[in-house]
């Protein structure tokens, strides 16, 4: 009995250690993913967690609309209104989602950013574009493009001839060598492409737009009647599985609790696509995935890699503190300066984290600091310089203030003003010396 005991004790105590053994290793296993592009990325500083084929040229599909979305929050106000031309209705090929607009119809800009980001309105793209370059005409050669873009392009650029233009030249300031745009939707042309890589620096970007992030966020929206469609019929559901809450035990259940949006994309050519976001605690991250598919069991690859993606970062990274606000970087001495003074802490700016793999030991980075030229008076809080580190590949960096305020040392000027006025002095005793010993002769009797 005792023997018995004594080999589930150690049965029980290998499966633990195996069980410890097979977690670590699985949380730092990099995922293995279906779809033929893939990116992760860190939002805040642009780090590249996993790549795979990242600058391979790829149909992006409506994950065009970002960009879209991009110029139309650049260059209108929300409350601003459009109007639905024929093109935009009409241009649609068979087969690709639409708002059902009708022509003559208006539309505020929010609306039609609604109508784009949530079902991924193809005729809400050509309104917007027709809107912000100002001109149909420019979208004579692109069969394809959508309604909404037209109707944004008219509205913000005006005189601007290609709306498709504006997508390439933003696209090339963002930093995409690998992209180029030719309609505002995704509608396939063999001459609109870009890459896994190019499309996380898009999704980064339009990142820092409160609308946008909103919209994309949301799971339903529902298109308010207007002065050409009298009924609140038009009722749209997002088509980003992985911010649908469900809570079904089915394997299509691609719910993520971290999902925060992002933009799907899908044709034929291009596959299934996605530019998702996801934030857990501090840590914000970006997945693309291109011409995903079906596995065999018929589920959802972009969604299952996005999952993957979206665990492998979250589980093998993390934001740590390098510096707070306000904390003593260093001290210095001031020259010039009166002694109570010259002792000066630089303080930081603002706050440091760094994006690193866990486990990473930030203790033994050393600080870069360059200082400006330091010469008392130094008022308190002047920036002084910068603090920066390189870390795992990334750099941080902030300014440095001055503690306190620093005063000019006097005793240099006012020796000198006293050697001033002991020469004056000097000059002005010889002076009336001379002058006395002049008065003097002039005054001898003479013989």
């Amino acid at each position: 009995m005792n023997c018995l005991k004594k080999i589930c004790i150690t049965l029980f105590l290998f499966l633990i250690i195996f069980v410890s053994g097979c977690t670590s290793t699985y949380a730092s296993t990099i995922p293995d993913t279906y779809s033929s592009a893939c990116l992760l990325m860190e939002e805040s500083t642009g780090k590249i967690l996993y790549s795979k084929n990242a600058n391979s040229i790829m149909y992006p599909a409506s994950t065009t609309k970002i960009m879209t979305a991009i110029l139309t929050l650049e260059k209108c106000n929300l409350s601003d209104t459009a109007v639905v031309s024929h093109n935009a209705v009409f241009s649609i090929p068979s087969g690709y989602s639409t708002a059902s607009l009708v022509e003559g119809e208006v539309l505020t800009i929010e609306q039609l950013l609604n109508v784009l980001l949530i079902p991924s309105a193809n005729d809400a793209a050509v309104v917007l574009a027709e809107h912000i370059a100002g001109s149909v005409e420019a979208f004579s050669d692109m069969m394809n493009a959508n309604d909404a873009a037209n109707v944004l392009a008219e509205h913000i650029a005006g005189s601007i001839s290609s709306f498709a233009t504006m997508m390439n030249t933003k696209a090339s300031e963002i930093g995409c060598t690998g992209t180029h745009f030719v309609n505002p939707n995704g509608i396939h042309n063999e001459n609109h492409y870009s890459t896994a890589y190019d499309l996380a620096l898009i999704g980064k970007y339009a990142m820092q737009f409160p609308t946008f992030k909103e919209i994309s966020s949301k799971t339903r929206y529902t298109l308010p009647i207007t002065n050409a469609y009298s009924k609140e019929d038009r009722i749209f559901n997002t088509t980003n599985d992985l911010i649908k809450p469900n809570y079904s035990s089915s394997p299509t259940n691609y719910y993520y609790k971290y999902a925060t949006g992002g933009k799907t994309g899908y044709t034929d050519p291009a596959g299934q696509c996605i530019v998702a976001t996801a934030t857990k605690d501090n840590i914000s991250l970006i997945a693309v995935t291109l011409h995903g598919d079906f596995t065999e069991d018929n589920l959802s690859q972009r969604a299952l890699d996005c999952k993957a993606l979206f665990e492998y970062g979250f589980n093998n990274f993390s934001m740590v503190s390098i510096a707070q606000k306000g904390d003593v970087a260093s001290n210095m001495k001031v020259p010039n300066a009166t002694k109570d003074s010259s002792s000066l802490d630089l303080l930081y700016s603002d706050d440091i984290y760094a994006f690193v793999p866990n486990g990473f030991d930030t203790s033994s980075v050393t600080p870069n600091i360059k200082l400006s030229s330091t010469f008392a008076p130094i008022a308190q809080d002047t920036v002084l310089g910068t603090i920066s580190y390189d870390i795992d590949g990334s750099n941080y960096s902030c300014n440095l203030l001055a503690s306190h305020e620093v005063y000019k040392n006097q005793f240099a000027k006012t020796a000198m003003e006293l050697s001033l006025l002991l020469i004056f002095l000097i000059l002005l005793s010889k002076v009336l010396k001379r002058k006395k010993r002049r008065k003097n002769y002039r005054k001898k009797p003479k013989k």
